[in-house]
C-alpha cells in the first residue's frame, strides 16, 4: 500500500474535481464535494497549510477513491 501523501486543501481540490467531484456547498471553511454518478459526498477543511493525515485518509475514504489516485 503506497503512503499517504502530505496534500494542501486545494491539491486536494483539484484531485476531486479531476474524479469528477462538484462543490455542493461550502460553509466558511469547509467546502462539500459531491459526485453524482456515486453519489459519494465528501467535506474538505480548507485551510492554510498541509491537511492532517487522518483527515486526508477519512476524504480518500469518504470519496470512494484509493490513495494512489492522490499520489499521482
Amino acid at each position: 500500500m503506497p503512503k499517504t501523501p502530505v496534500l494542501t486543501a486545494r491539491k486536494v481540490e483539484k484531485i476531486l474535481k479531476k474524479h469528477g467531484f462538484i462543490v455542493k456547498r461550502q460553509t466558511g471553511s469547509h467546502c462539500t464535494f459531491h459526485q453524482s454518478e456515486t453519489h459519494k459526498t465528501t467535506v474538505v477543511p480548507i485551510h492554510s497549510g498541509d491537511l492532517a493525515i487522518g483527515t486526508l485518509k477519512s476524504i480518500i475514504k469518504q470519496a470512494g477513491l484509493t490513495v494512489k489516485d492522490f499520489s499521482k
